[in-house]
């Protein structure tokens, strides 16, 4: 049946308190635009082609497999086990491993990540949820004062109160048990080897901590590993790891049980609890029971495509789905006509919309997941964007429901750190993964050399609004909702695009505009993945400046936006799968690169 909201002033109120808290996200910049060169080239021929080739706007060509992540030392560790035949859940093991040591702001086996499968065997999708955990001792009241008012953002993050269970060591060994081949202690060799001989710090790396200093320096182990001399890390110099290094080679010989029972544990759980000034609860039990949760993917139809990823408590793969199906009511627009971005905008606020109602750990709250990508609802629902000009009102709608339940519109801010693996391999399996401790350098605190996510950020800090319960609340045992968005296109049951970026909140614009440029406009990947954003969640367009879309700036307006001019700096990874090969494309915003042959 469907919920109709009986007060039309609540449904109103609760949207107002929505969008002011999230567009309060938009005065916590996106992650800064960074300086990008350094001779990773000199790391072998194949980095150095790829690198051009990037820069040239052209995909890397394979016939074999492929390997598409954000750093080139990652990027060579996958290659290695691919090359070896290890699959391509034995490739994100190392690729995984080795993007915790080199770009360490942004995922780790502190965090989190959920991961999408095809299977070529069997021809099925497999989703697997390594989303953090609260802790047991968390209460829906996590990050609010005595007199229950909202903590500020940045006195939540920073220390242990935001640090939930880490998920990543976990899904790393799940996946790797479900569909390794190569020997488990073979796939942490480059990333043992970095750590203790040591890596050049990328200027990428160096700017991140320059502009983060003053919250990196408040623990005296993250101090010690950022700073030299009580100076931020200097761009090319060599940086090692030993301790990282000897937690890679427990894992190795002991597996992932390491970070989640003993000494690494204890530490973990010691330095989250004895965090100065914003200690948190997490235990060792809490620990000890975590669990790698398969879920069923969640599809949605786009131009005779089927586009598929992780549902809740994911919101990525619903609302990337609700996007690309009120698109699909459409004919294909042309690329940067006004007509076009409208379309794509609004389609975008109103699947936030339902984001923000409806979406959550679905272990938790009922989610009307079927509903929310169902043909009759997506149909109904693109009336709204029948016309020429900006939505003036935007709510949820009605979505199919088994439970008559009122929710309020979260309030949570997601920021946009995180990193994307894509990987197929030579038998035809293809992986992609999106990995993330959360903001940058995550919750800042750091023990054995690997920085502890600040995940629980990511739930409302409201538990209620004007009494009636928010969806994405803390509670104990619960996966924060995320808009990571790792997604594999089928077309008649076959991969044909691999895909997924970092981003906080604004992941799903990226993705569903890398998918459309691929799909609608007939771009290489490469291209795809580097055209200009426009993303739209809550009303605002925000354009990515530097770009050609500053043209757009006025035609926009006109239509009715208010319209920023933002650096937007995504780190979309993608292969397309065609029957005569393989084609990598990496973000030209970031470092990454893709490997195959």
């Amino acid at each position: 049946m469907k919920i109709f909201f009986p007060a039309i002033m609540v449904a109103l109120t609760l949207l107002s308190v929505s969008v002011q808290a999230q567009q309060a996200s938009d005065g916590v910049l996106p992650e800064a635009e960074t300086p990008l060169a350094i001779k990773f080239e000199a790391l072998s021929p194949a980095v150095a082609t790829s690198l051009a080739a990037k820069s040239r706007g052209e995909p890397i060509l394979a016939k074999d497999w492929m390997v598409a992540v954000a750093n080139p030392h990652a990027a060579t560790a996958g290659a290695r086990v691919l090359k070896e035949g290890g699959t391509a859940a034995d490739a994100m093991v190392a690729v995984q491993a080795v993007l915790g040591l080199v770009e360490p702001q942004s995922s780790g086996i502190g965090g989190g990540a959920f991961l999408v499968w095809f299977d070529a065997t069997t021809g099925k999708l497999t989703t697997l949820d390594g989303r953090e955990t609260a802790p047991m001792a968390a209460t829906p009241r996590l990050f609010q004062n005595a007199n229950g008012e909202r903590m500020k953002f940045w006195d939540a993050v920073v220390g242990g109160r935001s640090v939930g269970v880490p998920g990543t060591p976990a899904l790393m060994e799940a996946a790797h048990k479900k569909w390794g081949q190569k020997a488990w202690s073979d796939l942490f060799a480059e990333a043992i080897g970095l750590a203790e001989s040591g890596f050049s710090v990328s200027p990428r790396l160096a700017a991140l901590v320059a502009a983060d200093a003053d919250r990196l320096g408040r623990f005296s182990d993250t101090a010690a590993y950022f700073f030299r001399d009580g100076k931020p890390l200097v761009e090319g110099s060599k940086l090692t790891n030993l301790e990282y290094a000897d937690v890679m080679r427990r894992m190795a010989e002991e597996g992932a049980r390491v970070i989640y029972s003993g000494d690494i544990a204890k530490a973990i759980v010691d330095t989250v609890r004895g965090a100065e000034s914003n200690p948190g609860v997490i235990s060792l039990a809490d620990l000890q029971t975590y669990k790698v949760k398969e879920r069923p993917a969640v599809c949605a139809p786009f131009r005779g495509y089927q586009v598929c990823g992780m549902g809740p408590p994911s919101s990525g793969a619903l609302t990337v789905g609700q996007i690309l199906g009120l698109l699909d009511q459409f004919p294909v627009g042309a690329e940067n006509h006004p007509q076009t971005m409208r379309l794509i905008g609004d389609a975008s606020r109103l699947a936030f919309a339902d984001r923000g109602r409806f979406m959550a750990d679905s272990d938790f709250v009922p989610v009307p997941t079927k509903g929310l990508v169902s043909a009759d609802y997506l149909s109904d629902r693109a009336k709204l964007l029948i016309g020429s000009k900006a939505l003036t009102e935007v709510l949820p709608g009605n979505p199919e429901y088994s439970h008559a339940s009122l929710w309020a519109d979260d309030v949570s801010l997601e920021l946009p750190s995180t990193s994307h693996i894509s990987i197929v391999d030579s038998y035809g399996n293809a992986l992609s993964m999106t990995t993330t401790i959360e903001n940058g350098f995550g919750s800042r605190l750091m023990t054995n050399g690997f920085l502890l996510n600040n995940e629980l950020t990511d739930f409302s800090f409201s538990s209620h609004s004007d009494g009636v319960p928010v969806a994405n609340r803390v509670e104990p045992g619960k996966r924060p909702r995320s808009s990571m968005s790792p997604t594999i296109v089928l077309k008649d049951g076959l991969p044909t695009l691999v895909i997924g970026s970092p981003g906080g909140s604004r992941i799903i614009g990226y993705v569903a505009e890398a998918i459309i440029a691929h799909i609608d406009w007939g771009m290489n990947v490469q291209v795809a993945v580097s055209t200009p954003h426009a993303v739209n969640r809550f009303g605002t367009f925000d354009l990515e400046k530097g770009t050609s879309l500053e043209n757009m700036v006025e035609p926009m307006e006109a239509l009715g936006y208010k319209v920023k001019l933002r650096a937007l700096n995504s780190g979309l990874h993608a292969i397309s799968i065609a029957r005569d090969g393989l084609a990598g494309g990496a973000d030209p915003r970031r470092e990454g690169i893709a490997l195959g042959q």
